[in-house]
């Protein structure tokens, strides 16, 4: 077995084992640093797959900003809310049972999907070898991800980011509390 089919293996396996864990455990404490363990496994996945510029952008965003939101939203919450949290339903409920259901049809037909694709030749594949458009291991996308960024889709760019800007500060006014008597 190669090296990198052994460091696949690896990451897989913590990430669906973490992730397992972050739904399965009552202990919010840990289920936030397994959560943290999960996006980064799944940031080595990307590695692997010589995606650099996800596998990055996955460390920034999700464990640099949504991890750290997730911690602050704990820090924040009283002890009464977090005790009825941990005190809540099981796992496994009566009550969740069409999520299961559901959950379980999504994985049945995802067996079918790969059971009946021929990834081995897959049409889009062999084209991008016959042309010659393929990523090595020596190549990086984030450069040419920075130039396009930059030049061909500069407007795109602006305008995306003063879309968040007007949703962070939207937010920002919703979240506030109301001024009695003004």
């Amino acid at each position: 077995m190669m090296m990198g089919q052994v460091m696949f293996y690896l990451m897989a396996g913590i990430a669906i084992v973490s992730g397992l864990y972050v739904a399965a455990t009552k202990n919010l404490v840990r289920s936030v640093f397994m959560f943290f363990v999960t996006l980064m496994a799944v940031a080595g996945l990307f590695v692997l797959c010589l995606a650099d510029f996800v596998a990055i952008t996955q460390v920034v965003i999700y464990v640099g900003g949504i991890l750290v939101l997730i911690i602050f939203a704990f820090m924040l919450s009283g002890r009464e809310m977090l005790a009825n949290l941990q005190q809540q339903s099981k796992f496994i409920n009566i009550n969740k049972l069409p999520a299961f259901l559901l959950a379980g049809l999504f994985f049945i037909v995802l067996l079918n999907v790969i059971q009946k694709s021929n990834i081995d030749h897959l049409l889009w594949t062999e084209k991008a070898v016959l042309t010659n458009n393929v990523i090595t291991a020596k190549d990086t996308t984030i450069g040419n991800i920075g130039v396009n960024l930059m030049s061909s889709y500069l407007l795109p760019f602006e305008a995306v980011s003063i879309l968040l800007m007007m949703a962070l500060i939207g937010a920002a006014h919703l979240s506030r509390k109301e001024r009695q008597g003004i």
